[in-house]
């Protein structure tokens, strides 16, 4: 049994997902395509609250407005009748062989304008679509080689062109905010903008910071050896979690977009918690969509692709729940105060109290009894850590 997912809950699916066919590069599809229409229809039955999708997922590249504006519409019917909704849009800037040295930061500057226009064009689908997101993958811009490409002047380029698209949006009225999604490599052999923290630095460069988030995806960090925890707390503690793709990864290899709670199931019960709880003082940290961005394997079947994406929603559930029962354990309460988790938010210095203070207080230094430290006054984190998997594996 368990829980069901409803309207309520916030998940979202790019059609890319669910609408994979599952290509690689060792071997052809092994699904048949799937209409806009029927993914709508299929993940409404299933319980999610939103589809996303790049322009190119909706139609063809290169389509004539006689075309682009009939799938429009077939989605908008599709909307609709079932009550799903597009939180977020995004511009496939990386498959066409255009963009083989990407986009933003091709060193072809006719291609660099181009891949403006096309996003241009893309700003005002998402406002016809009340998007209130938009999300830049810069899936190619970066190089293989160190002396092909200047990194100074593509990150110059790259602001040039957020920059130019923010001016776009406000100038139109578009209530809508742009999410930076990292990832290290793949497709390039370097990415730029690769973590978090190289998103979060760069977006202060920017002409309009308060327009530009990110969006973090599991794999992406973890793939990089990172913890996906933390790099998200950081985007929470910026006030920049814009959006968030939630899949599995197992380990640094390349980019697997598992089912959500198939890969490190430890770091998604703590994602969960983060997400929910926010932290040991509780209260919901994000209220954004909880976007699924993952393909169903390459060995599923039509069918299995819907399983899988039932799967997703039930994992995150099913770890909400554990994490609500940690939350209000009250051994666990007991293990956090003995560690002093909550002694973090605790400023280290007094009210009003200054360097020269401290260097004042001898309790601080002089006095302070360092060696009580060595076989002692331990922190319980592995009983607390204990706790925290006796929770997830239901033993508590």
């Amino acid at each position: 049994m368990g829980p069901h997912p409803t309207r309520d809950d916030l998940f979202s699916f790019g059609l890319w997902t669910v609408g994979w066919a599952a290509q690689d590069p060792f071997g052809s599809p092994t699904r048949a395509p799937l209409d806009t229409v029927t993914a709508v229809h299929r993940l409404s039955d299933l319980g999610a609250w939103g589809v996303t999708f790049h322009d190119d997922d909706l139609f063809p590249f290169g389509s004539s407005d006689e075309v682009r504006r009939r799938e429009i519409d077939r989605l908008q019917k599709a909307l609709a009748d079932t009550g799903l909704t597009v939180p977020m849009i995004t511009t496939n800037l990386f498959s066409h062989p255009v963009f083989k040295d990407g986009g933003f930061t091709s060193n072809d500057r006719d291609v660099r304008r181009f891949a403006l226009r096309k996003v241009l064009r893309n700003l005002d689908l998402a406002a016809e679509l009340g998007a209130e997101t938009f999300v830049m993958w810069g899936g190619r811009e970066g190089a293989e080689y160190d002396v092909a490409k200047d990194v100074r002047g593509a990150l110059a380029r790259y602001r040039e062109a957020i920059n130019l698209l923010c001016a776009y949006v406000v100038d139109k009225g578009y209530g809508l905010r742009f999410a930076l999604e990292p990832k290290p490599n793949e497709p390039r052999g370097d990415i730029l903008l690769p973590t978090v923290g190289h998103a979060l630095a760069f977006i202060e460069t920017l002409d309009r910071p308060d327009l530009v988030g990110v969006n973090p995806e599991t794999g992406h960090e973890q793939m990089a050896g990172l913890n996906f925890t933390h790099g998200v707390a950081q985007a929470l503690e910026h006030g920049k979690l814009f959006h968030i793709d939630l899949n599995g990864q197992r380990g640094i290899k390349f980019d697997q977009d598992l089912v959500f709670g198939h890969g490190d199931l430890l770091n998604a019960f703590s994602l969960v918690d983060l997400l929910e709880n926010g932290g040991p003082s509780g209260g919901r940290a994000y209220d954004g969509p909880r976007h699924f961005d993952y393909k169903p394997s390459r060995t599923e079947d039509s069918e299995g692709v819907w399983h899988s994406a039932a799967a997703n929603m039930r994992n995150y559930l099913l770890l909400r729940e554990r994490a609500r029962a940690f939350r209000a354990d009250p051994d666990v309460q007991e293990a956090l105060a003995a560690s002093r988790v909550s002694e973090i938010q605790r400023p280290t210095l007094g009210a009003a109290e200054s360097y020269a203070d401290l260097l004042e207080d001898v309790t601080a230094y002089e006095d302070f009894d360092a060696d009580s430290y060595f076989d002692g006054r331990g922190f319980g984190f592995v009983r607390l850590q204990q706790l925290f998997v006796e929770h997830l594996l239901r033993a508590r």
